[in-house]
């Protein structure tokens, strides 16, 4: 198989586990693959089957990238007689024998562009001269929906005249590089120790700093930042730097081997000073393969006189863009698979983590001031797991394979919300008591009775669970009403 085969997939697929925040190990367990499989997939060593595919589709969500991806490298397969090896060049970024003493990285947006200077200075700590180090540039303008995205960009690729790449060895020495990857939404690239001029490779026991920057507009770049630790890493830092009169909002999340999309350890700090607003953040020894996303939202137009407040997106777009499964795919109306408990604890603290995470992003998008809850399915996993988080600001619950075991007959009837489908409001009647059998991670059994309110929240997202939406338990002819023309919103329920 031709290596320019291999990277319409492969390339496509690196890109999605970036966007998806995934290490190797991450998304292997994720696909039912061991690491190793899934690192020669990405190497070049292994072929990609149809299954391996279809699976890496379904788990990362890519709004058909990848399907599309394998079928291109297929036809080219089959009409490609004269296979040719792989190209290995001197040094591969994940090999482990060089070591990154200070991973520096900077994003300015002026309102019209984003333009990313990365900076970092390496040693040597192997025994072979290195004369290549591997970059990625990938963007993913609409995280929550693959299917815009893969849109968006090929109809209107990246290039590299857009991209104004620029790389430097030491204070000022020029870099040449090549292009290992080159995909709509996707770029790999060695840059090369070497330029027109001479050869500079980073010998073993010695150190070298280098930098490199592009740009992207913002029309093609969405609302996240992501830094992978790929080499040992004493030292990560970053800075985004954005105009003040945009209200900017800035967030984010840590992944690593063992936890998926928790809160950063530390906390971004932030700096004005006329007319910009600096974040900054930085952390010692990140383990390796973690991966640190910051966020943000602007809440004032880049264009717009001061003071004026940007066009709002519907309901249900934000929640979209916050990474909210909306109501069109099917996964809702599928039953949620049940944890084995505890052999499977792990991957439920996993999923936990990454539903606290996705909440967290939700309450700072709008007030919740009957409580919220928010199950596994509504961001794209098919496990039988759910939070709420009451109204009173009292610690979130978590659900771990929930069934009603008991209801009231006494019920009421309220107006309900659904992330899945935020623009309408409907009037759902749901009983007064609930009691729910539940596990914890270690496989132990509880019973709660949830009242009023609560019972109300928890009903909902134990419907999910069962592949149901509120609509499913209207009463017959009773339609939801748009939420313009809800009354209820700030208000507690009030019984």
């Amino acid at each position: 198989m031709r290596d320019d085969d291999a990277d319409a997939f492969v390339s496509e697929l690196k890109h999605w586990r970036d966007v998806r925040g995934l290490s190797q190990t991450a998304k292997a367990q994720a696909m039912g693959y061991h690491r190793t499989y899934l690192s020669k997939i990405e190497n070049g060593q292994e072929q990609v089957t149809r299954d391996f595919a279809a699976r890496a589709e379904e788990v990362l969500k890519a709004g058909g990238a990848l399907a599309r991806a394998f079928r291109e490298t297929s036809s080219r397969r089959r009409s490609d007689a004269v296979p040719r090896p792989p190209v290995v060049l001197e040094h591969d970024d994940e090999t482990g024998s060089l070591v990154v003493e200070h991973d520096h990285a900077k994003l300015y947006f002026d309102g019209t562009n984003y333009r990313t200077t990365q900076r970092r200075q390496l040693f040597n700590g192997g025994q072979e001269p290195i004369a290549g180090y591997l970059i990625r540039i990938s963007v993913d303008r609409f995280p929550g929906s693959p299917e815009l995205s893969n849109q968006l960009y090929r109809e209107d690729p990246l290039t590299w005249e857009e991209l104004d790449l620029r790389a430097v060895h030491g204070d000022s020495e020029p870099m040449t590089w090549r292009v290992k990857h080159d995909r709509d939404a996707f770029k790999e690239l060695w840059l090369l120790f070497e330029n027109a001029e001479g050869r500079f490779p980073l010998y073993p026991g010695e150190s070298a700093v280098i930098e490199y920057s592009y740009t992207v507009a913002a029309s093609k770049w969405g609302p996240w930042f992501q830094r992978a630790v790929r080499l040992p890493t004493h030292r990560l830092s970053v800075e985004l730097d954005f105009p003040t009169d945009l209200d900017p909002a800035v967030w984010g999340t840590e992944t690593t081997m063992t936890a998926a999309a928790l809160p950063l350890r530390t906390a971004i700090r932030r700096s004005a000073g006329g007319d910009r607003s600096v974040y900054s953040w930085s952390t010692s020894e990140p383990p390796l393969h973690a991966r640190y996303r910051l966020e943000w939202k602007f809440r004032a137009r880049p264009d717009s006189p001061e003071g004026e407040q940007m066009p709002a997106l519907t309901p249900s777009q934000a929640m979209r863009e916050i990474g909210i499964v909306q109501d069109d795919d099917p996964l809702l109306r599928r039953l949620a698979r049940p944890f084995d408990l505890p052999a499977e604890a792990e991957d439920a603290r996993r999923v936990v983590a990454q539903l606290r995470s996705t909440m967290d992003r939700v309450a700072a998008a709008h007030t919740f001031s009957k409580g919220m809850g928010l199950a596994a399915p509504q961001i794209g996993i098919d496990r039988a797991v759910a939070i709420v988080r009451p109204p009173d600001g009292a610690e979130t619950l978590t659900l771990i394979n929930p069934v009603v075991v008991e209801e009231s007959t006494s019920t009421d009837e309220r107006y309900e919300g659904c992330l899945s489908f935020f623009d309408v409001r409907g009037c759902v009647p749901r009983p007064l008591v609930l009691n729910v059998e539940h596990q914890d991670v270690d496989g132990a059994l509880h019973i709660t009775c949830f009242e009023r309110g609560m019972a109300r929240l928890v009903a909902h997202e134990i419907d999910h669970l069962a592949g149901q939406l509120y609509t499913d338990k209207m009463r017959p002819g009773v339609e939801p009403i748009p939420v313009d023309e809800y009354r209820g919103t700030g208000q507690t329920w009030r019984y």
